[in-house]
């Protein structure tokens, strides 16, 4: 997942191991800098090469999910091209990370491989670092996007595996056919 000699933070440890221990379903990265939603993979399946599209088995349910928050920003959202974020007004503000730019370990990709948690990133404003008068503005654009994203949770299948007795099984693995991505169920 990481490249060699890739040195991984106590924090970014931290935050794996409570990944991995609390059954996550849906998560978003925030960042600055631009207006637009990614979604996995942000790493390339050809190292070599730059902007080129490198999709999970769920793009579907991935770009179902950036739109979510797309649409409901107000900025992203907006059609003109003559603003920050314009360059991907063409492509409903969101693209596949990889094609944006490939970077190796970023948390979206880990979340979809070693967990059963789709995760997007959301570049929630056009400074990288705003100044703190700019917070309100950027809540205020943003707040209806991230409600809008998080009741994305109740999208898909739900349910309780189980065995005869009704006593849930942990760790079964759960498989749809057709997407070559299986989620294991939680404690």
């Amino acid at each position: 997942f990481f490249s060699p000699g890739f040195q991984v933070a106590p924090e970014t440890k931290a935050v794996m191991k409570w990944l991995r221990s609390i059954p996550f379903v849906l998560s978003a990265s925030l960042h600055g800098g631009e207006l637009v939603v990614t979604y996995p993979y942000d790493y390339s399946r050809h190292p070599m090469e730059e902007k080129m599209f490198s999709p999970t088995p769920d793009e579907k349910m991935f770009k179902m999910l950036a739109k979510a928050y797309a649409d409901a920003h107000p900025v992203i959202s907006d059609r003109s091209e003559l603003r920050c974020g314009g360059n991907f007004v063409r492509r409903g503000g969101i693209i596949n990370g990889a094609e944006w730019y490939s970077f190796t370990g970023g948390m979206a990709d880990f979340n979809y491989l070693h967990t059963n948690c789709f995760e997007v990133t959301v570049e929630v404003g056009c400074e990288k670092f705003p100044l703190e008068e700019e917070l309100f503005t950027i809540w205020h654009e943003n707040r209806d996007a991230l409600l809008n994203y998080m009741e994305m949770v109740h999208r898909g299948i739900k349910g309780i595996v189980s065995d005869k007795f009704g006593n849930p099984i942990k760790n079964a693995r759960i498989s749809v056919r057709g997407i070559q991505h299986d989620v294991t169920t939680g404690n």
